[in-house]
């Protein structure tokens, strides 16, 4: 209960500084909001993800998850048994916010792109639709939830994904080293403030002027708010875009170095 009051407070907050469009002096970020953000088409690949949503919605058998992020408790991890229903309803990512991740992915068409934190695979299945030619390499900590997002892939014939399988501190540096360039990433693990800003910096090593890393739940807590703090005060950081549920920034030299909280 005190966790949702803490977030409403975070939201209203977040609204009595969100700004339009039209108080945005950026051209770039203009352009952003107003031919991806606001981007109001139903691309007809909505419907895919969204069928397999529906589907996960619909699936009432239960798998053992073993959870390693911030709601485990601690820094191992725990497990229980839940229903791929429940898995469905409060880890996978919303309609809104995956819609805006394939417009994103579509947008600036990345080569490469890496997802920390897959769950059944919705947010994957969105990026992947969005571009078919990229190469996705993404991480999920448990197996069995990882088994039901490659059931997902193969359904709709997805083969651009390398689905991998373990706690994401092991095994984001392997993969990290079979990528030259991390054109496109979307954090959602670990959603505590350490493992947040280590795999913030990580990634690092590998952006380019033309990267883009997106963070689910930047006001989840006060740790993960300081974690956005520390990533937007980082000197190759240009531009962050605070959305409340979901923060991206960007590396563009060209750019002033500004932030941005745009209600959405």
């Amino acid at each position: 209960m005190w966790k949702s009051l803490r977030l409403i407070m975070r939201y209203l907050n977040y609204l009595t500084k969100a700004k339009s469009k039209y108080h945005i002096h950026s051209p770039f970020v203009f352009e952003l909001i107003t031919r991806v953000i606001e981007n109001e088409f139903a691309y007809p690949e909505y419907l895919k993800a969204e069928t397999t949503r529906q589907e996960m919605l619909n699936n009432h058998s239960s798998i053992e998850v073993v959870d390693f992020g911030a709601k485990s408790g601690n820094k191992s991890y725990t497990s229980s048994f839940k229903k791929i229903s429940k898995i469905a309803k409060n880890s996978a990512i919303a309609p809104k916010y995956g819609q805006l991740l394939y417009r994103l992915v579509k947008h600036f068409e990345p080569q490469t792109i890496l997802e920390i934190g897959t769950s059944l695979g919705i947010s994957t299945i969105y990026q992947s639709l969005a571009s078919p030619q990229s190469k996705i390499f993404c991480i999920e900590g448990c197996a069995n939830t990882a088994e039901k997002a490659q059931e997902n892939f193969n359904k709709l014939s997805i083969n651009n994904i390398e689905l991998n399988i373990g706690n994401f501190d092991s095994l984001l540096p392997v993969i990290l080293k079979k990528i030259e360039a991390i054109d496109f990433a979307f954090i959602d693990g670990n959603h505590r403030k350490e493992p947040t800003i280590n795999y913030f910096e990580q990634c690092l090593s590998l952006t380019t002027n033309d990267s883009v890393l997106i963070f689910d739940d930047i006001h989840w807590s006060e740790g993960m708010e300081e974690a956005w703090s520390y990533i937007i005060a980082n000197s190759k950081v240009t531009l962050s875009i605070d959305l409340f549920f979901m923060g991206i920034i960007f590396f563009k030299k060209e750019l002033s170095k500004q932030d941005f909280i745009i209600r959405y």
